[in-house]
């Protein structure tokens, strides 16, 4: 054992220099000051994902034993595919040390992470959830994140990030809540019941309008309808009076 801890500190070490020298996409990462055996990540949603737009963080307890033996990994934040707090079951993690691989990093660990979040296969740990919903956690876990100490001092260049996001979201409601008091809205960009940003994050209506669509549009597109119908029954009762009228004529002759 006296020979392992130096082992797992030196590789750890490396695997941070590494991570430092050549970023994941989509993905931070750093150890306790006072325990380098304890990590936190970060992953950043992929824009092409119904994570976009959402930071999850979570943990990764190494042993002393590492990199001879894998990881615990934990999800902290709410994501809608992994449960939170629970330790998950990969290829990658404790729960199958015999297909571990030692040549595998810190690095590598985080990337099959990422891959498994973004794929639908279940496994101990996971969870299933609409993708609406997964839309909705997105948001939910920019102000999730900063009632967290350790996220905080961990990764304050993303919590810098995140107060400027929640700015821009206050910005929008403060909009989306002048136009409900001014002129209708139009439905362009509108989807789920949630009005999109420009940094790919969604904003609630603040009346707590479905589409953002006003009563007067609703009003004119129900008269628009009627009069259409209207105008073909209409039609319809002259083609069928000249039709009648054809066929005695004929029935006269």
């Amino acid at each position: 054992m006296t020979n392992q801890k130096p082992t797992a500190t030196s590789r750890l070490k490396q695997d941070y220099m590494r991570l430092k020298r050549d970023p994941v996409p989509y993905i931070t990462a750093e150890p306790l000051p006072s325990n380098i055996l304890e990590w936190h990540y970060v992953i950043k949603g992929p824009e092409d994902s119904p994570y976009h737009g959402g930071y999850y963080h979570g943990t990764l307890l190494f042993t002393k034993e590492f990199p001879f033996k894998p990881p615990s990994i934990y999800m902290i934040t709410p994501n809608g595919r992994f449960k939170t707090n629970k330790r998950l079951c990969l290829s990658i993690s404790d729960f199958h040390p015999d297909t571990w691989n030692p040549a595998w990093s810190v690095a590598t660990i985080l990337t099959g992470l990422l891959s498994f979040m973004l794929e639908t296969t279940p496994t101990l740990g996971s969870c299933e959830s609409t993708t609406y919903m997964k839309r909705k956690f997105a948001r939910q876990s920019l102000e999730f994140n900063m009632k967290n100490e350790v996220f905080c001092e961990l990764f304050p260049e993303i919590c810098e990030e995140i107060n400027e996001r929640l700015a821009k979201i206050e910005e929008h409601r403060k909009q989306n809540s002048a136009n409900n008091n001014g002129p209708s809205m139009t439905t362009n960009g509108v989807a789920n019941g949630t009005l999109p940003t420009s940094d790919g994050l969604e904003v609630e209506p603040v009346d707590g309008g479905a589409t953002g669509v006003s009563s007067s549009d609703e009003s004119n597109n129900i008269w628009h309808s009627l009069y259409t119908n209207l105008i073909v029954l209409i039609g319809f009762v002259i083609f069928a009076l000249i039709v009648h009228y054809v066929i005695k004529s004929m029935n006269i002759e």
